[in-house]
């Protein structure tokens, strides 16, 4: 691992929303959105004919929490995109850059434009909607991480899906989070699913951090089994993403798919 190229490639990655306005636009937008229209969904449920007290901190908490998990996806996917519609992912594989080299790069400035787009809808629920997403304390580090960890390892999947079929799937960039988002119980509690898909929901790291999430904002505290079950899973499934990228590259190389992404 060459730390030197990885902060090049952080370097690159960061000239791209420097130099463009719309890259910049693009972080915040959809959140912002989503933000706005949740924000106001919630407040209509606590004041109009519900009258559903504290439904706005489930709601809301939801929300940033799922765009941690997505844009920690995101980060590396769409750098990797941003290579093929730029056609310079020759140049970046023809250099002496490892694989390992490039995903860490992406993982840096994905992680950085998290912290970023978190910081504003912070301050943007707390300023709307008196939603203090500090107010939940140490326990918010842990299952930020957690959420981290399973946004990385979805991302490596994607991309190396993008990598084998070409660009034709690069809709799996954007869908495949929101194949996830249903299973992962993120707005809506574990035992309010149906009894068939908690076992699947189990399974998905994410499902223990929102319950966790829940936990807290409902003032019963930080539940361990909840963390470490996500951190045990997470372990399991980044491995196991970063297995299955190995295995996609391997076979893009041979059947030439690198070059073929490159200058298509």
């Amino acid at each position: 691992m060459n730390f030197q190229r990885v902060a090049a490639l952080v370097l690159r990655y960061t000239f791209l929303y420097t130099r463009s306005l719309p890259r910049v636009f693009e972080i915040f937008f959809w959140p912002v959105m989503e933000l706005l229209v949740w924000g106001m969904l919630t407040q209509y449920l606590e004041s109009g004919p519900y009258k559903l007290p504290g439904f706005i901190r489930f709601l809301l908490g939801a929300m940033i929490f799922w765009d941690i998990l997505y844009r920690a996806q995101q980060g590396t996917t769409i750098a990797f995109l941003e290579d093929i519609w730029a056609r310079n992912l020759m140049n970046i594989f023809v250099a002496p850059v490892r694989v390992s080299e490039f995903i860490l790069a992406t993982y840096c400035v994905g992680f950085v434009k998290i912290l970023v787009t978190v910081a504003v809808l912070g301050v943007l629920a707390s300023v709307f909607y008196e939603f203090n997403l500090l107010a939940m304390g140490w326990p918010l580090i842990p299952l930020f991480a957690n959420l981290l960890v399973m946004g990385w390892a979805v991302a490596m999947v994607t991309t190396a899906m993008i990598m084998r079929w070409g660009q034709a799937s690069e809709a799996l960039a954007w869908g495949i989070p929101f194949l996830i988002q249903p299973f992962c119980a993120a707005f809506y509690p574990l035992d309010s699913m149906p009894a068939w898909i908690q076992p699947i929901a189990l399974a998905i790291p994410a499902t223990h951090v929102f319950e966790g999430m829940r936990a807290v904002l409902a003032g019963h505290g930080l539940s361990w089994s909840r963390v470490l079950w996500a951190a045990g899973l997470n372990a399991l499934y980044l491995i196991a993403a970063g297995l299955f990228f190995r295995f996609m590259y391997g076979r893009a190389r041979e059947k030439g798919l690198l070059a073929k992404l490159g200058t298509q």
